[in-house]
């Protein structure tokens, strides 16, 4: 079972640092998980962001390591390329690393700066955008690639007001999604399916399984609810405190 550190190790040290990586090898993971965000700047020109079209783009500043454009307001995120860097010299030198991209374009900057390092055998790529997949698939087709799903900005089930209406939607996905894994995974050329761990069932894990996917689960912080994940066929955990990997 791959057991990856979100953000490094978040619970360890503030994620999306180098401080954060090295915390999170030093607990153990195989695979450290960082999120990859296109600069503000880019979207100055008045350009929803949320519409934002897969591809090249001009650059108005360095791509950075940040989960949204507040957080890299909060301190000085390390660019793309300083990250990638520091998984090019020890201690970092080993491990498996997933860069979740945050938002479509630049995916050729990305593959750029992934391949002049060597770091292709070393790098997977996760992402709800399917235009970004595909792009990523296009320009490094060796490139590793994981669809996340759901497609969300935040952490819907943590809504209080709507909890029971998410509910809802959260049985209903449950039951599509072996269906829509099925379907849609092979022909987007695929390695990995990242869950939210409250829509893991069996059977999704069945068909990630059959279609030669692994079935990545986010983000489980309680040790018991990884074990639940293991035991229904999970292939790897995805967890801001990696210590808990320990409990199994």
């Amino acid at each position: 079972m791959l057991r990856v550190g979100h953000k490094g190790a978040d619970a360890i040290a503030p994620g999306n640092t180098l401080a954060s990586f090295r915390a999170a090898l030093e607990a153990g993971v195989d695979v450290i998980e960082f999120d990859v965000l296109r600069p503000q700047s880019d979207f100055q020109d008045g350009t929803d962001w949320r519409r934002a079209e897969a591809g090249p783009a001009a650059a108005t500043a360095p791509i950075v390591i940040a989960h949204d454009w507040a957080a890299a307001r909060r301190s000085e995120p390390p660019t793309l390329g300083e990250a990638l860097d520091a998984f090019c010299e020890p201690p970092l030198d080993e491990v498996l690393i997933d860069l979740d991209l945050k938002i479509p374009g630049r995916e050729d900057e990305i593959v750029e700066a992934i391949r002049s390092r060597g770091l292709l055998e070393r790098t997977m790529t996760s992402g709800t955008e399917v235009p970004s997949i595909r792009a990523l698939g296009e320009l490094e087709p060796r490139l590793s690639r994981g669809w996340t799903l759901p497609r969300v900005k935040k952490d819907w089930t943590k809504s209080r007001v709507g909890r029971p209406a998410v509910l809802a939607g959260m049985a209903a996905l449950r039951a599509r999604l072996p269906r829509l894994v099925s379907r849609e995974a092979p022909a987007l050329g695929v390695e990995a399916i990242w869950i939210h761990h409250g829509l893991a069932t069996r059977s999704l894990a069945d068909a990630a399984h059959d279609a030669g996917l692994k079935l990545i689960c986010w983000t489980v912080d309680d040790a018991e609810r990884m074990r639940e994940l293991v035991v229904l066929g999970a292939d790897g955990i995805c967890s801001n405190d990696p210590r808990l990997f320990a409990t199994l």
